[in-house]
């Protein structure tokens, strides 16, 4: 996300004010790679705001689950719950395991998973109650497009299938941009599915079908 660029000016203004005009200067507060609560007000990076329609049938027959079970449980799971345990940003279900997946992928920092994780998941009925309508607020992504992890090979491979390797030309900081979208609606994905095998009792024999290792450990 260029922070390289900003520390390295930083401290060139830095060390030009305390020569010159503020000989005595102290810092005040710091959000990077922590949960904080500027960071959740104020944003950081890219606030990206991730939302979509489901349809009800498609809720039934994809989902297995009802459009009210599914608002129920988000109340009860991703803010009641998330509320009572005094969560900082964190008013979803696992919108870390996916923007930690990308940001592997595509060469960005993981340790700032933790500010960029900041997620609000909303589920509501609409359309008469037939319908979901599903959101995901997410005020601090912070990606990049240039420079560090994106140029090594994998995740330079990464971004080109993703479309959004290096600088545009065109639009500078699009790709960046774009970057973070896609990492809001794959955040908006996962919640939908996550909540989905929740409300369906499915979580535990999916896991145990598809994710348990059968090698034998010895």
């Amino acid at each position: 996300m260029g922070m390289n660029m900003v520390s390295k000016a930083v401290e060139f203004v830095l060390g030009f004010l305390k020569n010159n005009e503020f000989p005595d200067m102290e810092v005040i507060s710091l959000s990077d790679k922590k949960a904080s609560a500027v960071n959740w007000i104020e944003g950081r990076g890219k606030s990206v705001v991730c939302e979509a329609v489901i349809k009800g049938e498609v809720v039934k027959r994809v989902l297995k689950m009802t459009v009210g079970a599914l608002v129920e449980l988000n109340v009860h799971k991703n803010l009641i719950g998330s509320a009572v345990a005094g969560a900082l940003g964190g008013f979803n279900a696992h919108a870390s395991n996916i923007v930690s997946a990308i940001f592997i992928a595509t060469g960005q920092d993981p340790a700032q998973n933790i500010e960029s994780s900041h997620c609000l998941t909303m589920m509501e009925p609409v359309n008469g109650g037939r319908d979901l309508h599903i959101s995901v607020t997410m005020p601090s992504i912070e990606v990049g497009t240039v420079g560090g992890g994106t140029e090594l090979a994998s995740q330079s491979a990464c971004l080109n299938l993703l479309g959004v390797k290096g600088a545009s030309k065109e639009s500078p900081g699009s790709n960046s941009r774009v970057l973070a979208t896609i990492v809001a609606g794959a955040v908006l994905a996962g919640e939908l599915s996550l909540m989905s095998a929740l409300a369906a009792n499915q979580l535990v024999q999916s896991h145990m079908k598809y994710n348990r290792s059968t090698k034998k450990m010895s």
